[in-house]
């Protein structure tokens, strides 16, 4: 650890992430002279190049040596932050961190809070996002909700929810665009694509079709919350978990197509708690909340 250059190595993955000198420095608020003097250090205690130079580009090309170590230096510090802003949010007792993906934490988990809050007023519930599959401990959190198969390793597991899949659209750009519950209509609306691959809407097809449904056409987006919002500024059809669906169907922004037919996502959320923290009090408070709000939702729709 002694050896570790920290700050050069620090420096490397600022250049990495931002993609050039100047703009590291600017993130780091330091002058680009200073960042290119740690590249040069680093280079010096490795003997070996971070950067190929070629004639007649200014542009930051890495060696092979240079890229791994710039991405796991990245990787490194990205987790530091992480457990030094969990640890620094960690005041007391009755404060209890729950990890989860961005989507569960905003399309599920935030509008319901305020009833944690008013049934356990005393327990303070932080919530910590990230779409890698970690474990509580790995996210300096002490409870993980995920989505997908049962996790593996260490920590108490246990089954949270069940899910289904059925498609949605805004009610108003639904019924300008005339589709009139068939499902032969999917193939001539828009659809709206997430890299969740349990809601691919490949699933779909193979289930229901139509056949000529073109599943390689339109929009794709990087999280179930960022689907949900394109469906609901009238962008097209989003293959939607219920579970992240619910609150935007009952309020109406979404509105769901062919009541009928779902696809079923048995298993489909699982609840990590850290082991030591299932010791304390609130931890154990905050677990049976959640499991009492899933079932509060109540029964999945029939189909």
């Amino acid at each position: 650890m002694k050896s570790l250059p920290l700050t050069a190595l620090r420096a490397l993955a600022a250049v990495y992430d931002s993609g050039g000198i100047r703009p590291a420095g600017r993130n780091l608020a330091v002058t680009h002279s200073a960042i290119s003097r740690h590249l040069r250090e680093l280079e010096a205690l490795l003997n070996a190049p971070l950067f190929e130079r070629r004639s007649g580009t200014n542009r930051l090309i890495f060696t092979t040596q240079g890229e791994v170590l710039a991405q796991a230096s990245l990787a490194a510090l990205n987790e530091l932050d992480s457990a030094f802003n969990a640890a620094r949010e960690a005041r007391h007792g009755n404060t209890v961190s729950i990890a989860t993906t961005p989507s569960f934490a905003v399309r599920w988990l935030l509008p319901r809070l305020s009833r944690l809050q008013a049934s356990h007023p005393t327990i303070e519930a932080s919530v910590i996002v990230d779409q890698a599959l970690k474990s509580p401990s790995e996210q300096g959190a002490d409870i993980n909700i995920r989505m997908g198969v049962r996790p593996t390793g260490s920590g108490v597991v246990q089954h949270f929810a069940d899910d289904q899949l059925y498609p949605v659209a805004q009610a108003n750009w639904l019924s300008r665009s005339r589709a009139n519950q068939r499902t032969t209509d999917l193939a001539k609306l828009p659809l709206l694509h997430d890299r969740d691959p349990h809601a691919s809407w490949a699933h779909w097809k193979n289930k229901f079709g139509p056949a000529n449904l073109d599943i390689r056409r339109g929009a794709r987006f990087t999280s179930s919350d960022l689907v949900l919002r394109a469906a609901e500024q009238g962008l097209g059809v989003a293959l939607a978990r219920h579970r992240l669906a619910q609150d935007a169907i009952r309020s109406g922004s979404l509105s769901r197509l062919f009541e009928s037919r779902s696809l079923s996502l048995p298993d489909a959320y699982w609840l990590i708690a850290n082991e030591d923290s299932m010791r304390r009090h609130s931890v154990g408070a905050v677990v049976e909340w959640l499991h009492a709000e899933i079932e509060e939702d109540g029964e999945l729709p029939a189909t």
